[in-house]
């Protein structure tokens, strides 16, 4: 099925499990798409109504059309979210958000929305920040400063294309985001991900990333949340997750998980949805998934 966003972008959603059972929506990174949330789809399937849907832009989504300047911006990332709610829950019907990276600052960017507001029984945030991504990225092996912050920032902005994936790639797709012992397949499988996105798509959007501010927004997250983090990310390292804690409203807990990278629900499915199925069970119980 699929979403309109505010600007007119159709947005790709897809609905697993069944009616009737705790609903949980999995909002993926820049430059993956719905197949990022594999594990998770195959546990939380089973018991649970799990909704996916690409960013626009990303996967089977729509990309912006041109004549709309702000179809890259956390303004459109909040947009379509409430696009992606209203068209699969209910009126009143609450659900766990889960978020990666920029699917983590679509949440955040979404926390004044009405339809988040009527939805999120509660979030979880992971490999995630509000602020501050290119100063504080540990992508390059410099000392903190204005030179590590510009080369990062042109690195991750970078217009050459990705071309095909190789031993290469694959090995500096696993240094820049994800952990020393990250499995093979695993490296694989994001690798063939990260390629898949047009490369348009992916300099629009870290334009988006290099500016981020969204330290506002997270305190207007006035939900339950879980902050999960990888004590091996560059992309957004554990001091980033540490300081969005501290400004979520109502932050339930910070997980640092040893030896992981930035892909967190890839890198270790059974963590994240072992910390998605624990605010199912405390913010979804069966009186609890509706408004009253």
């Amino acid at each position: 099925m699929s979403a309109v966003s505010a600007d007119g972008t159709r947005i790709h959603v897809e609905v697993h499990g069944e009616d009737g059972r705790p609903t949980v929506v999995l909002c993926h990174g820049w430059t993956c798409s719905v197949r990022f949330w594999a594990a998770q789809l195959a546990e939380l399937a089973v018991g649970h109504r799990v909704i996916v849907y690409d960013q626009r832009g990303h996967g089977r989504s729509a990309v912006p059309a041109p004549a709309h300047p702000a179809g890259y911006s956390t303004g459109a990332l909040a947009d379509d979210l409430e696009a992606v709610l209203r068209r699969t829950l209910a009126p009143g019907e609450r659900a766990v958000l889960a978020g990666h990276s920029m699917g983590g600052m679509t949440l955040m960017a979404a926390a004044r929305r009405p339809a988040f507001r009527e939805h999120a029984a509660a979030v979880l945030l992971c490999g995630t920040g509000s602020s501050r991504l290119v100063p504080d990225a540990r992508v390059l092996p410099l000392p903190a400063g204005a030179l590590r912050t510009r080369i990062t920032g042109g690195l991750l902005g970078s217009g050459l294309p990705l071309g095909p994936v190789t031993p290469l790639s694959r090995k500096l797709l696993r240094y820049g985001t994800m952990g020393p012992g990250a499995a093979p397949e695993r490296v694989a499988e994001c690798a063939r991900l990260v390629h898949a996105c047009p490369r348009a798509v992916r300099v629009a959007w870290a334009q988006v990333l290099r500016e981020l501010d969204l330290d506002a927004e997270a305190r207007e997250l006035r939900v339950p949340a879980a902050v999960v983090a990888g004590a091996d990310d560059r992309l957004t390292p554990p001091v980033r997750a540490r300081a969005l804690a501290a400004l979520l409203p109502d932050c339930t807990g910070l997980t640092v998980l040893t030896g992981v990278g930035h892909m967190t629900p890839v890198e270790a499915p059974e963590a994240v949805t072992a910390a998605i199925r624990a605010l199912v069970t405390t913010y979804l119980g069966p009186e609890k998934e509706t408004v009253t």
